[in-house]
């Protein structure tokens, strides 16, 4: 059964039993592990999220400062700075690292975590490849300015209407009979991608081979990443994390929907052929004693993508290549996004896929919490039986300290990764290891902060508002003045740990 609508009950958060703070020392959860040639003091892992704060030309910010220096105070045992772009392109107040003038921003990021963490919280930046996706168009404007006036088209309208005239029509002709067509029409004489771009906006592939830019991606990202992977380590970063999830330029080349004819898409070892690419190409720049991580699908979870055995083997494969950890996600894809409004862009979180991407309480039988576990142990498991330690990170609805240690008794993760459950109280990882578990401050799963960042809006949790007093000069509040910008402050009741 899926988490789709219609399949749905509301899920109660589960009682949580809380450990003594001797209980946590012994706990799996606080113990130390290696990532390839660093040391980390704990499994628990703040994964990658965009909050929205960087300049629209995606320098650090003040706000950026902010944002990472509240996680660090909670101290985790690894905090992944959100996705960062490589590529000179515009992307909005995401951060980017495509040139040398983001290191001096990107390294008083570094310093500013190490301070607030007092060291112990080893600290990575997901760097990312994304392509071309354009706002939905209003349709006058996508038949004026964006839809291509062929040949094929005229002839599609001549047979339709009946009329061979249509064959010779000139182009502003066929663009105003357009405008005022009824459904059926458009359905007729427009391609799949042509409806669309009209109903959804325009969106590359990885197989748009037919356009240049599209066909030189295996070409020209391993460099692109690579320098990326440089300027990281150049600012001080303790690793990179290569981005290969989601609806993103890898993790559409690893999919079962590459159809790419050049030896990059279509079986197992040509679709994985790029992601090792540029691996090794990161690996060769930064050397062995530099941590890189990869984060990719345990599931598409769209009808013709990859399940997951293909991540099974993917995993072995990475694994084999030398990838320091592997961070299993689920779904996100462009494929079965809902139709976004009209001037705003289609956002892969909102169907099927992206609901299994971060479970809510709104679920299945089955529930949201630790969804998505399975995936990560299977891929475990057989990295394992293929005679490699690389360590494997779970992530998914996991907020409780019950659930994060199961997973790690049971061989199904060796890091356990909790994102939202962070964003609600980035001191929870802290908390439970003092002892104070019930000061935790749980996330209740409604995908508010989600929804946040689908509409572009600066990311908090709705959580931090009830202790927010109005008018308190303390308080930095985002751009829509009634919201927190950073959660509360916490200090222990003892001195701290």
């Amino acid at each position: 059964m899926s988490g789709g609508p219609g399949a749905r009950v509301r899920h109660p958060l589960p009682p949580a039993r809380w450990p003594t703070r001797a209980e946590a020392a012994r706990a799996r959860l606080y113990s130390p592990l290696a990532l390839g040639p660093l040391h980390v003091h704990e499994r628990t892992w703040v994964p990658a999220m965009v909050p929205w704060r960087a300049t629209e030309d995606g320098h650090v910010t003040r706000d950026v400062l902010d944002w990472y220096a509240r996680f660090a105070e909670g101290r985790p045992g690894v905090l992944v700075v959100e996705a960062t772009g490589i590529r000179e392109v515009p992307s909005g107040p995401l951060l980017r690292i495509g040139d040398d003038r983001f290191v001096p921003g990107l390294r008083e990021l570094v310093e500013v975590v190490r301070a607030r963490s007092r060291g112990r919280t080893r600290l990575f930046i997901q760097v990312l490849d994304f392509l071309t996706v354009r706002r939905r168009p209003e349709p006058a404007r996508f038949f004026d300015r964006h839809l291509e006036v062929t040949d094929a088209l005229r002839a599609k309208l001549a047979l339709w209407l009946d009329d061979p005239r249509w064959r010779e029509a000139d182009e502003h002709e066929v663009r105003e009979y357009l405008k005022s067509a009824d459904r059926p029409t458009l359905e007729t004489v427009l391609t799949d991608r042509e409806l669309e771009a009209l109903d959804y906006g325009y969106r590359e592939r990885v197989w748009d081979t037919h356009r240049s830019w599209i066909r030189d991606l295996p070409r020209v990202l391993p460099g692109l990443f690579a320098e990326a992977a440089r300027r990281a380590r150049e600012a001080g970063f303790d690793g990179v994390e290569l981005h290969a999830a989601h609806a993103y330029t890898l993790a559409s080349f690893l999919s079962r929907l590459n159809t790419r004819a050049d030896g990059y898409g279509g079986s197992l070892a040509e679709r994985l052929r790029l992601p090792l690419e540029v691996l090794a190409a990161v690996r060769a720049r930064v050397g062995r004693d530099w941590v890189v991580g990869i984060r990719y699908l345990g599931d598409e979870v769209v009808a013709g993508g990859s399940p997951l055995e293909d991540a099974v083997w993917f995993g072995v494969r990475f694994a084999e290549a030398g990838a320091d950890y592997l961070s299993v996600s689920k779904g996100g894809r462009f494929e079965d996004a809902r139709q976004p409004k009209v001037g705003e862009a289609v956002y892969p979180y909102t169907g099927e896929s992206g609901w299994e991407c971060m479970p809510t309480v709104w679920a299945d039988a089955r529930g949201p919490f630790g969804r998505n576990a399975p995936l990560a142990a299977a891929i475990r498991a057989a990295v394992r039986a293929a005679g490699h330690a690389t360590p494997v990170v779970a992530s998914g609805g996991i907020g409780s300290f019950e659930l994060a240690e199961g997973l790690l008794a049971r061989g199904d993760a060796d890091f356990v990764a909790a994102a939202r459950q962070s964003l609600a109280d980035p001191d929870w990882f802290r908390k439970v290891r003092l002892g104070l578990g019930h000061l935790v401050r749980r996330c209740e799963y409604t995908n508010y902060c989600e929804g946040l960042d689908q509409r572009h809006k600066q990311v908090t949790c709705k959580l931090w508002d009830r202790e927010l007093a109005p008018g308190d000069p303390a308080v930095t509040l985002a751009r829509d003045g009634r919201r927190r910008l950073v959660a509360p402050p916490w200090c222990p009741p003892d001195a701290p740990a």
